[in-house]
């Protein structure tokens, strides 16, 4: 007599198939919400979860087992540094389950277009507006922030940088047509460059205090290198359309990557510019390109594409992507470009879902994620979700202790942190 077949056990959905059912987005809540992470004394109007994306398959060590044995083998000479940093990284992606919106803002009346974080306060925040406004926002008290009015229409801040000569100024660049230093009073202390004509303004901006120098890029593909007492070194016609991103290699800032609305990203050695044709190496994409940024350590390039692209390149060459990430991240006029960054001490990526019925890989009402990414192999590890703010994230930023998360949704500024959620009231943003 044959043996009785054991009858198999109901397979159980899995969150992810659950939120990707074909039901409305209303009915998707009550879903959503039961991902939350709750926490003693938690305010429920900015509690929030994460939704992980394949980590059923990912053993992640406890946190506190895995740091102590790799440190303990690292000391013992029976690791390697690399796989120390692999340690540490398995426990903060482990520790981002726990992280939530603990502090929320809206203090414009127009979208926020960039972010900067305090090289030394930890807590502080410099947010630009479409407006032109610009908040310095110390969250870790309980003050009205700083607040700079802008000019309104037409004066979009493109990018801010502190700066690091001295943190009480900024470097600002914007649609006004300038790129100044400023300080938190609203003095201007030095124009560096600004257009004769309201059909010219500034898109891009870094600095390097090492070399004292400002590179700056508009929106018909110049860029002007100027020293930081102002004197312009050069401007040249380096790419056919807007550069609308700059950066300056962390670890030997005479490389410069420009990125440009022309499809390209190109690399130019500063101390060799000869002309538009002396660049290192141009980099083509197949759609327009938001941004450019190198790596911590200055041996990667991550580019966003202002469709569904995000790249790697790396220095051992730099002529070729090292991995191409599949991506939804479309543009449009009225939404802040969504560019990727680098998380400061590990090697991942984050950025901004913006769901496209026309991605491959879309699903039924896609959520508009947080996205986190491995670096080195290009798989997503986690995605960052809050039921109760749920708009297209278009700018992401760790601080540079590499703990807190900014993020930039439309009108409001986000702070995403593993720190017990603590009652906010955004009227006292304003």
């Amino acid at each position: 007599m044959a043996p009785r077949k054991r009858p198999e056990a109901p397979k159980t959905p899995s969150v992810a198939a659950r939120l990707r059912s074909k039901r409305s987005p209303r009915e998707l809540e009550p879903e959503a919400k039961k991902l939350r992470v709750k926490g003693s004394g938690s305010s429920r109007r900015y509690d929030s979860g994460c939704l992980w994306a394949g980590l059923a398959s990912l053993q992640v060590p406890p946190p506190s087992s895995s740091i102590v044995r790799a440190l303990h083998q690292y000391k013992l000479g029976k690791a390697a540094w690399p796989s120390l940093q692999q340690g540490l990284q398995q426990s903060f992606l482990h520790s981002l389950a726990s992280y939530r919106i603990f502090q929320k803002a809206a203090p414009f009346d127009r979208r926020a277009t960039s972010l900067a974080w305090h090289p030394t306060h930890p807590s502080t925040l410099a947010v630009g507006s479409k407006g032109g406004d610009i908040m310095l926002w110390n969250f870790g008290i309980k003050e009205k922030p700083t607040f700079i009015k802008g000019i309104g229409a037409g004066g979009s801040i493109t990018a801010l940088k502190f700066n690091l000569l001295n943190t009480n100024q900024f470097f600002a660049s914007s649609m006004e047509g300038t790129t100044r230093l400023q300080d938190f009073k609203g003095n201007t202390l030095r124009v560096f460059t600004s257009s004769d004509t309201c059909n010219v303004w500034f898109c891009s901006l870094d600095v390097s205090a090492n070399s004292r120098m400002v590179v700056t890029g508009d929106n018909v593909g110049h860029v002007i290198l100027l020293n930081t007492d102002g004197k312009e070194l050069w401007n040249l016609r380096m790419h056919k359309k807007k550069v609308t991103h700059l950066a300056l290699n962390p670890c030997c800032d005479w490389l410069l990557a420009t990125a440009s609305v022309d499809q390209t990203v190109k690399l130019w050695d500063l101390r060799q510019i000869r002309g538009k044709a002396s660049f290192l190496y141009s980099l083509p994409h197949r759609h327009p390109v938001n941004s450019a940024c190198f790596s911590p350590d200055g041996a990667r390039l991550l580019t966003t594409d202002q469709k569904s692209e995000i790249r790697i390149y790396s220095a051992s060459q730099w002529d070729c992507p090292l991995d191409l990430i599949p991506h939804p991240h479309r543009h449009f006029q009225h939404l802040t470009p969504i560019k990727a960054t680098w998380h400061p001490r590990y090697n991942l990526i984050v950025v901004g879902r913006y769901p496209d019925p026309n991605f491959k890989s879309c699903a039924p009402y896609e959520l508009r994620t947080i996205d986190v990414f491995d670096g080195s192999s290009g798989k997503m590890m986690c995605q960052l979700y809050d039921p109760e703010s749920s708009g297209i994230i278009s700018l992401n930023e760790f601080n540079p202790i590499g703990d807190t998360l900014a993020s930039a949704m439309g009108y409001h500024i986000l702070i995403w942190s593993q720190e017990e959620a603590k009652p906010w009231d955004e009227n006292e943003t304003h």
